[in-house]
């Protein structure tokens, strides 16, 4: 494990950011999963966050997919609000951050896609809102869009699952302790422009906020504005390292590790136009083709006692300037999973295990 502590600004030349290198251990190597695994638990327990290099997502679906949220985002305003998915700038204040009292709306727009399922899929039957049928930009206006951006939903959720061993030996349990758990994550993603317009006080292009789910994965790009608050209360930039994503801790996570491992405060700023696809599967909601449960805090700690209440999602909420709540940055409705965290030019996953009755 190395770290960025140098391409920080002199002012905050004592902070470090890890670097992990993930290639030794996807490559099979023996004795890999037990190093990266210790570099991985040092990391979140004494930073919250890292950034990930020789992860295996090809860098072209990456550019890619930024290059058609660009597509999107560049369509004219009343094509755009055709989807029921899209939400305009300003439309939401991140209400239930626990870390900043948000009061001014966000200055970013967004496109929400969930995980690809069937309509006849048990959750999407049951109404969940983690299940709903994506409605994707007509191939018409934006040829190859949605199979590009599937494409590189596929590789973060592969990438999402080869980290489960690690984890899992990162929290000394057994290689395969999350096995089972998530056969059907419930992730989303959010996809974002964020345009270069002046803020007023206490707004941001994204409030400051801690993630929700289970683990956040963000690639970075060369456009300035996402911050990170580092665990002295400092916010640091999040400086381009080429390849890498930042990989962070959601609130879930921390929960379910008895708060061993840190969730991460991030906000973004509006100084340079970015475009963003940020990705959160929770727990799934009980669907009747299941049958395990997720476990509470004291059975992943061997025994200890649990020091919060066990591990359902955080409900998470925004509302319109008008006061209306929302689905914006985080679920809002009667489901108990929440969708929320947006970055500035990057692509962002969550993966989170799934729950059921």
């Amino acid at each position: 494990m190395s770290d960025v502590s140098l391409s920080l600004p002199a002012e905050l030349a004592d902070e470090v950011i890890p670097i992990l290198d993930f290639g030794h251990y996807l490559a099979g190597e023996d004795g890999a999963l037990e190093r990266l695994a210790g570099e991985l638990r040092y990391a979140q327990e004494n930073i919250g966050f890292y950034f990930a290099i020789n992860h295996g997502v090809p860098q072209g679906l990456i550019d890619r997919a930024h290059v058609n949220l660009r597509r999107f985002f560049a369509l004219p305003e009343e094509e755009k609000k055709k989807h029921k998915n899209y939400l305009p700038t300003k439309s939401t204040i991140y209400v239930s951050s626990t870390v900043n009292e948000n009061t001014q709306p966000d200055l970013n727009e967004m496109i929400r896609f969930l995980r690809e399922r069937p309509a006849d899929h048990p959750g999407t039957q049951a109404g969940f809102s983690s299940h709903v049928v994506n409605h994707w930009p007509d191939e018409a206006l934006l040829p190859g869009w949605q199979t590009e951006m599937l494409a590189y939903y596929g590789a973060m959720e592969a990438l999402g699952y080869q980290m489960l061993p690690v984890y899992a030996r990162a929290l000394d349990l057994p290689a395969d302790y999350f096995d089972g758990l998530f056969d059907d994550p419930a992730w989303t993603t959010r996809n974002q422009h964020y345009p270069p317009v002046a803020a007023e006080d206490n707004q941001f292009g994204i409030a400051p906020h801690r993630d929700h789910g289970f683990l956040t994965l963000l690639p970075v790009t060369e456009e300035p504005g996402l911050q990170i608050r580092a665990t002295t209360g400092r916010w640091l930039p999040a400086n381009k390292i080429d390849g890498a994503i930042i990989v962070n801790t959601g609130e879930f996570l921390n929960r379910w590790s008895n708060g061993r491992f840190m969730a991460t405060a991030t906000s973004c700023h509006t100084t340079a136009r970015r475009s963003a696809s940020s990705g959160f599967a929770d727990p799934g909601s009980p669907v009747p083709t299941t049958s395990r449960t997720t476990p509470v805090c004291s059975t992943t700690m061997g025994g200890s006692p649990p020091a919060m209440s066990a591990p359902s999602m955080p409900r998470a909420s925004c509302r319109s300037p008008t006061g209306q709540r929302t689905s914006s940055n985080r679920e809002a409705s009667g489901s108990r999973r929440s969708i929320s965290r947006t970055s500035p030019s990057a692509i962002r996953r969550f993966t989170r295990p799934r729950r059921s009755a």
